[in-house]
């Protein structure tokens, strides 16, 4: 067996998101995921922020493991714009020349990442769950391809989980679903090196042609990340009006409601509350799952939660497999009786 190392053995590159000086969440997650890919590799990791009055922001960045941190730091560069940060991505990356380029697969990373992957001429994997490194062997080359992006996503709406790989493109590009990696700070004093960038060689002023006269933010009022209770409902709750149960026993409990893509797809709860692979990742201190039979593409998003509360007819839901707690019942019968039991024992 031919085994080829290949060419490129460079940097794990973040693009990291800002607002108003502050390092949007979904980085500080591709921060510590980077860190990890970083270490398998030997490889450093390296970061790009664009924005304005980003004066301190290495130190929000350095300690997630950031050995570099390019910064391009610009009044015109704030809020986000397509054609300046595309060009100043690119000239950083050119040079960089990265092995691998993570960024989140959000509005700005759904974007800018395909404009970069088009102008490297590389491959790129969207929406990714899982980020790993291996090998490869491509029988028809007879050659083994070593340390490799292993880019794995859910597809076939969820069906099935696919394992990317791009063995001859250079770099390994993927975007990375919010909330599916966990922020850790890699150490709180970690030194970086800092490059400014001169960001009027890299754009002009047909890069700002396009003008935002007014923004309007609002934040969402469904914050199923940060719930330290969820109470997430499938199929089996039966119906839309059901599910006000469910916010009956979360609004005593101080929690969040979600649902499975099934209880989605069957119009008893909004997408925005949908949780799993195709949805939103939950770590809460306790998670009730009420009616979910537990398919892998709904576990994969909650099977971190510290307890887990199964509520299911079925004794052998694999729900019930990763539950610390199992209630055998009908979810109408159970959680009407929770609720009467927390108001009769909270007085």
């Amino acid at each position: 067996m031919n085994k080829q190392k290949p060419k490129h053995m460079k940097s794990v590159f973040v693009y990291c998101e800002v607002e108003n000086q502050t390092i949007a969440e979904i980085s500080q997650e591709l921060l510590s995921a980077g860190k990890q890919l970083a270490e398998k590799l030997g490889a450093p990791l390296h970061a790009l922020v664009i924005g304005e009055n980003l004066n301190d922001i290495d130190k929000q960045i350095a300690p997630y493991g950031v050995d570099k941190i390019y910064i391009a730091d610009d009044k015109r560069l704030e809020p986000y714009r397509t054609l300046p940060h595309t060009a100043i991505a690119m000239d950083v990356l050119k040079k960089e020349d990265p092995q691998i380029v993570l960024l989140g697969a959000t509005s700005i990373g759904r974007d800018i990442a395909p404009r970069l992957a088009s102008a490297l001429n590389c491959g790129l994997t969207a929406d990714c769950t899982i980020l790993d490194i291996g090998d490869h062997y491509v029988s028809k080359e007879k050659k083994e391809y070593k340390d490799l992006l292993y880019a794995i996503r859910p597809a076939f709406g969820g069906s099935i989980i696919a394992n990317i790989i791009n063995w001859d493109m250079h770099p390994q590009m993927a975007t990375v679903r919010e909330g599916v990696m966990k922020k850790e700070i890699f150490d709180a004093d970690y030194k970086t090196e800092i490059v400014k960038i001169d960001v009027d060689k890299l754009v002009n002023e047909t890069d700002f042609v396009v003008k935002i006269i007014e923004r309007h933010l609002e934040k969402s009022e469904v914050n199923l990340k940060e719930a330290p209770i969820v109470i997430s409902g499938g199929y089996g709750v039966g119906s839309k009006e059901n599910f006000d149960l469910l916010f009956q026993l979360s609004d005593l409990l101080g929690g969040e409601v979600g649902g499975s893509r099934a209880a989605v797809d069957a119009g008893f709860i909004g997408h925005d509350r949908q949780i799993g692979q195709t949805g939103t990742t939950v770590r809460p201190k306790l998670y009730i799952a009420a009616g979910i039979s537990g398919a892998i593409q709904h576990t994969a998003g909650m099977d971190d939660s510290s307890l887990i509360i199964s509520i299911n007819t079925d004794p052998d839901a694999p729900m019930n497999s990763f539950a610390d707690y199992v209630i055998e019942g009908d979810v109408m019968d159970v959680i009407p009786k929770m609720i009467n039991s927390y108001k009769k024992n909270a007085k």
